[in-house]
């Protein structure tokens, strides 16, 4: 591998580790906000017994977050001095928006929300929840006016090779922002959903019935069942939007070689890119034409229609893994929601359907964020800045002992979170057992019950 490549798997690789965090905390902020005010509003103690142990979580999950970001941060200058010398005008504001809106504020607030429970007035504690929660929403949409503008660039012109700002407007409201935020903030709800509801079905099976645990796994199941559906609709209007300003992504993900109408929905196919086709296709024909055009008849362009086009194989397997772990999360947050409305309770089957996905929400991530990135290739900047022209002069054998070291210490670090994860819940299940009063519940209640 020259090193082009392997600077695009090293920053591959620091976004991929990176952005399971803050996919997580986003949305875990605001969930432990809800746990506070219901707890203020009710006094009833399951609530903060819930906040108790999910603030630990987010704790965890945001110092990791903090840590991966700022190593991905450095690869600008080692990596791809052409970005910055190219685009510095537009990145560089962004991102000190997002320090100094964002991260400042969540960096304030976050001490006293985690140690100020018993040390500050309610009322305060309550406001520094929710000023990280908002802390942590903004972040996320300073990082996604930058990549969306990286995609469909807007409000600058080129002034001898470098890019100039004339309309800041433009810039943040860039035509797919408002697409790519609002399918990154559902994405990151579900993540949260499916890792709370994961974790405390986890600890059920085990038999713990504390009250918190049961008010916890209730919110995150009954969201879920709310937020999959608004996703599915949020990315039918986000693939419209890219069928309009990335034709060539959309053909990538949907296999269309030749312009055609009535273009198949593929289920399953292997692109062959060397002859241009595909093989072993299984699709209902005229469905992808009527999902992006909304008309049977209408026409999808061929990725032989174009110039260049992004590699075909990772779009195409990689929107299918999005679109199935989506469905899946669809069909056992419905279930679930199904049997506690009507039985308020869990078989022991879903329980464990839904410890298995604890973590699906970053599998979908992922495969979304996949497609999104490789998509946009041989641009870096999508019609200004190619990932060639950006990347650095450092060799290969350079990049290749840095990315093993990144490879390993995510890995290391990926699995040791996970684990800390399990053992926070292993944990609280003993504490549960030694304060019945407090956070514990002593009734015969059915295994899985949700009151």
């Amino acid at each position: 591998m020259d090193a082009l490549v392997l600077a695009r798997i090293q920053f591959a690789a620091n976004i991929s580790f990176h952005i399971l965090f803050p996919t997580i905390t986003i949305a875990l902020g605001w969930m432990l906000l809800f746990f506070k005010i219901r707890f203020k509003r009710t006094g009833d103690e399951g609530w903060m017994a819930a906040y108790r142990f999910w603030v630990k979580v987010f704790a965890l999950t945001f110092a990791l977050g903090v840590v991966s970001g700022i190593t991905m941060s450095f690869q600008f200058g080692t990596n791809w001095p052409g970005y910055m010398q190219t685009v510095g005008n537009v990145a560089g504001p962004l991102l000190a928006y997002e320090v100094l809106t964002a991260f400042f504020m969540e960096a304030t607030f976050l001490g006293i929300m985690l140690f100020g429970t018993h040390r500050v007035p309610s009322w305060l504690h309550t406001v520094a929840t929710a000023l990280v929660a908002v802390g942590t929403t903004m972040s996320a949409f300073w990082i996604i006016v930058l990549n969306s503008w990286m995609h469909t660039p807007a409000g600058f012109e080129m002034i001898d090779g470098e890019a100039h700002v004339t309309d800041w407007a433009a810039v943040i409201f860039n035509p797919s922002m408002p697409y790519r935020l609002s399918h990154m903030l559902i994405a990151s709800a579900l993540t949260a959903c499916f890792l709370v509801a994961g974790l405390s079905a986890y600890r059920v099976l085990r038999g713990d019935q504390s009250v918190g645990l049961r008010k916890a796994m209730k919110t995150a199941i009954y969201a879920a069942a709310i937020f999959i559906p608004l996703q599915i609709a949020v990315g039918d209007m986000h693939g419209l939007n890219t069928l309009e300003h990335q034709p060539q992504k959309i053909a990538a993900m949907e296999g269309v070689w030749e312009t055609e109408r009535r273009a198949p929905l593929l289920l399953f196919a292997i692109p062959d890119e060397a002859a241009r086709e595909n093989k072993f296709e299984v699709g209902i024909p005229g469905l992808t034409s009527l999902i992006l055009t909304h008309d049977i008849n209408g026409e999808i362009a061929g990725l032989n229609s174009f110039e260049t086009h992004p590699p075909v194989a990772p779009l195409f397997f990689g929107f299918r893994i999005m679109v199935g772990v989506g469905l899946l999360m669809l069909l056992v947050s419905w279930f679930c929601s199904w049997r506690l409305l009507r039985y308020r309770e869990l078989p022991p089957l879903a329980l464990r359907a839904l410890v298995a996905m604890t973590f699906s929400g970053w599998v979908a991530t992922l495969a979304g964020w996949y497609v999104t990135e490789i998509g946009r290739q041989p641009w870096l900047v999508q019609g200004v800045l190619t990932t060639k022209a950006a990347v650095s002069a450092t060799t290969a054998p350079n990049v290749a002992t840095s990315l093993t070291i990144y490879l390993t210490l995510y890995a290391t670090l990926l699995v040791a979170f996970v684990f800390t994860l399990f053992h926070l819940a292993r944990q609280a299940e003993a504490a549960d057992k030694k304060q019945p009063n407090a956070i514990h519940t002593a009734t015969s209640t059915p295994i899985g019950v949700v009151t």
